[in-house]
């Protein structure tokens, strides 16, 4: 869940305009312009904001949306270079699903959200549109599904939960476990392959075979002797 935050205690990078719209009005003179801008600003570390300014000139109405973006400030959870977990932005027509990635997949996202995730500090994010592609519901939408995210501190305390300072971050090793159980287990079954047990019986079915074979050659043998035998005593 965002808390909405104070811009005088961090360093905002450059701001990412997401579009520039231009509406004319036509008057007794001619064509009035007017521009109305949509910029984004983020200091990369979990904290970003957006904003709206219109003036009769592009930058005047650039620097209106700066102002409105570092009043409207939001702190969310993120998890390492990716977001906690998955969830899904409403606003208007649009909506966002926004889906955490493993290191190295990258930003899938288009313009209007990658500017939102860039400037959030997020690296490593799944993004899909649906519906209204408008720049600025495709923003409102995405900001609405970030506001739904949670930090495992968050989650303990809502269900109850004693929450541990070891709780914050990923767990490497197996808990609860002394070093003898972690020590890798020996295979008891290594051995019995090609030359184990069965490979003394031969292949299945084989074996009985072959021992009544040889049963049956040292049976006929054992007369051959006994003649030789007496044989020799004549």
């Amino acid at each position: 869940m965002g808390h909405r935050i104070s811009a005088r205690d961090l360093e905002l990078g450059e701001e990412k305009v997401v579009r520039v719209n231009r509406t004319s009005a036509v008057v007794k003179g001619g064509r009035r312009f007017s521009f109305a801008a949509l910029v984004i600003v983020g200091d990369r570390k979990g904290v970003v904001g957006c904003g709206q300014g219109k003036a009769r000139e592009v930058p005047t109405s650039i620097e209106k949306a700066v102002r409105d973006a570092r009043k409207n400030l939001v702190r969310y959870p993120l998890r390492g270079d990716t977001i906690p977990h998955t969830v899904t932005g409403k606003y208007r027509s649009s909506r966002v699903l926004l889906r955490p990635a493993a290191p190295g997949t990258g930003i899938k996202a288009g313009a209007s959200v990658r500017a939102v995730v860039e400037e959030l500090g997020v690296r490593n994010i799944l993004t899909k549109v649906y519906g209204n592609r408008n720049p600025l519901n495709v923003v409102k939408a995405t900001l609405n599904g970030l506001d739904q995210l949670l930090s495992k501190r968050e989650v303990f305390e809502l269900r109850g939960l004693p929450v541990h300072a070891d709780r914050e971050g990923p767990k490497l090793e197996p808990v609860g476990l002394d070093e003898e159980s972690r020590k890798p287990r020996k295979d008891v079954r290594k051995g019995k392959g090609k030359g184990g047990d069965r490979g003394d019986r031969g292949p299945r079915g084989k074996g009985k075979g072959r021992g009544k074979a040889e049963a049956d050659s040292g049976a006929e043998t054992e007369p051959e002797g006994e003649e030789n035998s007496s044989g020799d005593e004549a």
